[in-house]
């Protein structure tokens, strides 16, 4: 298996290994999975080409980094302004967009197993700070995604660049902002070093999947009970690393806080609203790609839809509650 990410990173390269170690434990180890972490037998964006291709059998990372290859992988990892970890899971599961993701991979080869998410992520660090649009002009960003896209409307230089290049590239000057995920790993990545504007919530990650991509034909070559055993396995990873984000993710934002070098901000109604106009013209230009990707499109949305009725009468409702609110 080949992964997306530095060894040990917190969040996905420790549950990628996590994985790895359960199928091997669940398995009595007839079944041993093999972690190449990032660069050490292929680069990190070269992870699904690996898996395709036959270097490698598995890979952990997350399908947007191959949208290049089918843009619609976009909708599996996250949207602007869209599902959260939770909506987007129980869509998958029980809306129908597992069978659409499948359906996506089957002319690539690989199977692609849900690995659980980082929650709502951080909108980014930033040398200086946003207060109106025209701060976004010529902004060198890295950022992946559809977020991307929308930004770039906007005039921003959307740059994609490995995480572990990121504190490099942001010392340099060669990076003005930078998107990782959340307290917890930009904390670890040092980014609280090299910017003193930090972004929450971001509008443009609010559920962003992991996944785990296998062969299909290693897949089906294996019998019915390893079958079941990487399934579960997945599974039980997909749970797992989400309570790992939410949970280290909460431990850690007390320090951002009490840190006299960062400032936490949220951005501007006015420059919210009209990344909120672009993302519409974003995802109407991405479902006329294609038959499928339209059929993906109406699937996410119309769930997406159903979940912002639902939602202030639920989890934002009580969240709201525990407030004080109403």
């Amino acid at each position: 298996m080949v992964t997306a990410w530095p060894r040990g990173a917190p969040g996905v390269g420790v549950n990628a290994q996590r994985f790895a170690d359960r199928v091997g434990a669940m398995s009595g180890g007839r079944l041993i999975i093999d972690l190449h972490a990032a660069g050490e037998l292929v680069p990190p964006f070269e992870s699904f080409d690996a898996v395709q291709q036959g270097t490698a059998d598995l890979a952990h990372g997350t399908p947007y980094y191959w949208a290049g290859k089918a843009p619609v992988l976009h909708f599996f990892t996250g949207v602007p302004f869209g599902m959260t970890a939770l909506e987007f899971s129980s869509w998958l599961r029980f809306g129908g967009g597992q069978d659409l993701w499948q359906e996506v991979y089957d002319s690539f080869g690989v199977t692609p197993f849900y690995a659980g998410s980082s929650g709502v992520q951080a909108g980014g660090w930033f040398k200086r700070p946003i207060e109106t649009l025209d701060d976004l002009q010529g902004l060198r960003f890295r950022i992946a995604g559809l977020g991307a896209d929308v930004l770039k409307r906007l005039g921003v230089e959307p740059v994609l660049m490995a995480p572990g290049d990121i504190f490099t590239n942001m010392t340099s000057g060669a990076l003005d902002a930078a998107d990782w995920v959340g307290p917890w790993n930009d904390l670890a990545f040092g980014l609280n070093k090299v910017a003193r504007y930090y972004y929450m919530p971001g509008f443009h990650e609010p559920g962003p999947s992991l996944e785990i991509i296998v062969r299909q034909d290693k897949l089906k070559a294996l019998p019915d009970d390893l079958k079941a055993i990487v399934a579960a396995a997945a599974g039980a990873t997909a749970q797992e690393t989400t309570a790992d984000f939410q949970y280290h993710n909460t431990k850690t934002f007390p320090a951002l806080q009490a840190d006299p070098e960062v400032e936490i901000r949220h951005f501007p109604p006015g420059v919210i609203e009209r990344v909120r106009d672009e993302t519409a013209v974003v995802l109407e230009s991405l479902a006329a790609t294609d038959d499928l990707t339209r059929r993906v499109y109406d699937s996410h949305m119309a769930y997406l839809a159903e979940c912002e009725v639902y939602a202030p009468w639920s989890e934002l409702g009580y969240l709201a509650m525990r407030q004080g609110g109403a």
